[in-house]
């Protein structure tokens, strides 16, 4: 297990790829034991440099529009508070400029068009950095709504004044310029921003300042994301479907007229999810970065006819922004940058030609997987096209028979890629542990289309349960597994799905469920992110109470005989640790073999890597006493 540690700790990861705006370089933000860094090189001969302000925590690149300069957020000058800074793009240049000196979190810098102003997001004494994966903050005392805002803001380029402009009871996600520099369009919300990015609806907002204006609220069954000004500033495109994460974005392309109107579905009946979009220059198509079968696509969109042109497909991730299948595209509109992954191939820096890529970085080039191979597989169930990832046991005997660790991704809304795994994937460990390992993508997932990944609402435990377990009949064909020997796990909805499904069937000699939900109705009432339930189960809880409760494990906890480890972060606030010390109450309670494990001042995505080596040696050594 000590070597599979070793590599899963081991890789450089790729929080961003940014092309310039000519095509000719490439500047990345690298993470590795030490912190984040920015590099910079020439696409033709490859040769990395570093941008630095001598901060250990640096990224957010983004590039002039003359390619010039580029700006990010580094801490270079207080530790655990990042500034903006703007550096000389060339070789041998002068020193950063540290141009802001706030309080708070930064994030997404972008330039004007006329390279005079940087916009960013300012969240002022930000405690901590934004969205719900983070550890919250304990509270005593009287209890109130945390609600601090993140609003857009302006810097002026010369001078390092900042100005907010959005106002201050606005919560603003994301944003892009005119293509005049005289407006935004955003996605944003009022109050608490965590929570509310749900209910989120596109504003338009003077550059100078003012009121916002809502050019689109989307229907209570749809989030919306990627919000991008069409070249003539005609139009706004935009991603709308049912999203449970905020950083997970899936669903089709939409376009609505900037000063407001009728919102178009120009991708209807795609059988892919949109995850990322940019308008090309002509201003005729939209180039986006799609989920597809379990694999990653970028294509072309035409506005007008809804024709769809892809460009670069396959079974490899490719993004360039850390979440999702998406590109950093040139000027040029052919030339773009990605980082590169599977399960076979550590990540790397990409750039080229889209499609006809070529290795930029070459970080992790002495890494080995330390896992088996994996293989596609496809499977029908309730009319539906299925797909999951089967992962082979390490050093394959075709001889021997092996057990099976079913492993349900996040979400629900998202979608399982051949991805390089890092220090936090307990699942893929399994593999080194000489266990098959399957990463199925039932419906609810992306990778099918906006219907599939519509088919679990109102009925989360069901038909999505049918697709797993389904799928774990035609891994049974595909491989030799022994069918004795199965278990399974997951973290946050596949944590929830595993203490489902060990009150549903006893086909499991063992289970792990990380940061699950056990009962909907309190649950509820207990996370700090209810609004992502009433798309979902079509009502609150306290007006259908019946339709959560009848997909909650705790109604039918009588029924789990199944040994169940669960785990949990005691400061999570997507999944509250009482969820977890419920189920395994109850377990306790009835005689069924469980174990609680709380890992202190862990949010809903562990941080600290000796909780996270601890997770992987728990869960290996958990389904090695009850599979082997």
């Amino acid at each position: 297990m000590d070597d599979v540690i070793r590599t899963l700790f081991a890789a450089t990861t790729f929080d961003q790829a940014a092309i310039s705006p000519d095509g000719k370089q490439v500047a990345w933000v690298e993470v590795a034991k030490g912190g984040s860094a920015i590099y910079v090189s020439e696409i033709g001969v490859p040769k990395p440099r570093r941008i630095t302000a001598s901060g250990s925590s640096e990224n957010a690149v983004a590039w002039s529009p003359d390619g010039k300069q580029i700006a990010f957020l580094s801490d270079g000058a207080s530790a655990g508070q990042q500034q903006l800074y703007v550096a000389n793009a060339a070789a041998g240049g002068s020193a950063p400029r540290k141009l802001t000196s706030v309080k708070g979190f930064l994030a997404a810098p972008g330039w004007s068009p006329d390279g005079k102003t940087i916009a960013l997001l300012f969240t002022e004494n930000a405690e901590r950095a934004a969205g719900p994966l983070v550890a919250e903050k304990p509270q005593t005392g009287v209890i109130k709504e945390a609600v601090t805002e993140q609003r857009l803001s302006l810097v002026d380029v010369a001078t390092g004044k900042l100005r907010q402009i959005s106002p201050a009871d606005m919560y603003v996600y994301e944003y892009d310029w005119s293509p005049d520099g005289k407006r935004f369009v955003t996605t944003a919300a009022h109050g608490n921003g965590d929570n509310n990015w749900y209910i989120a609806q596109i504003y338009t907002i003077p550059a100078a300042g003012g009121e916002m204006k809502s050019i689109y609220k989307p229907p209570i069954d749809s989030q919306i994301a990627v919000p991008a000004w069409s070249p003539d500033g005609k139009s706004v495109a935009f991603i709308s479907g049912i999203m449970s994460d905020e950083p997970a974005v899936g669903g089709d392309i939409f376009i609505v007229p900037a000063e407001g109107g009728e919102a178009k579905n120009i991708t209807p009946g795609m059988k892919a999810s949109a995850s990322w979009l940019t308008w090309m220059s002509t201003g005729t198509k939209i180039l986006f970065g799609e989920e597809v079968d379990g694999e990653s696509g970028v294509a072309t969109v035409d506005a007008a006819s809804g024709k769809i042109e892809t460009l670069a497909h396959g079974p490899e991730q490719f993004t360039a922004n850390g979440w999702g299948t998406a590109v950093s595209l040139a000027a040029d509109g052919k030339t773009a940058a990605v980082v590169r992954q599977s399960l076979a191939h550590p990540p790397e820096v990409w750039a080229g030609a889209i499609g006809q890529w070529k290795q930029i970085s070459s970080r992790n080039a002495n890494l080995k997987p330390a896992w088996g191979e994996a293989k596609s597989i496809h499977w029908q169930n309730d009319g539906f096209n299925l797909q999951g990832w089967l992962l082979y046991p390490r050093n394959f005997d075709a001889a021997k028979k092996y057990p099976m660790v079913v492993l349900v991704h996040g979400g629900p809304s998202s979608m399982v890629h051949s991805i390089w795994p890092g220090s936090h994937s307990f699942g893929v460990a399994l593999s080194a542990a000489g266990n098959f390992v399957f990463m199925p993508n039932p419906r609810g997932s992306y990778g099918q289309g906006e219907a599939f990944t519509r088919a679990n609402v109102k009925d989360f435990g069901y038909g999505d349960f049918r697709d797993i377990m389904t799928g774990v009949d035609q891994a049974l064909k595909e491989a030799p597994i022994d069918e004795h020997r199965l278990g399974i796990t997951g973290w946050s909805y596949g944590g929830y799905m595993t203490m489902w499904a060990v009150t549903q069937t006893n086909r499991f000699a063992a289970a792990v469920a990380g940061a699950g939900l056990a009962n909907f109705q309190s649950y509820y009432g207990e996370n700090q992110i209810d609004q992502w339930m009433v798309p979902f189960f079509g009502a609150t809880v306290y007006d259908d109470p019946q339709v959560y409760a009848k997909s909650s494990p705790i109604t039918f906890i009588k029924k789990a005989k199944t040994p169940t480890l669960v785990l949990v972060g005691d400061s999570d606030g997507e999944c509250p640790t009482p969820q977890s010390y419920e189920f395994w109450h109850a377990l306790k309670t009835f005689g069924t073999e469980t174990e609680l494990v709380v890992y202190e001042h862990e949010g809903h995505m562990f941080l600290d890597p000796a909780h996270q080596r601890d997770v992987i040696e728990r869960v290996a050594a958990w389904f090695d006493r009850h599979l082997k």
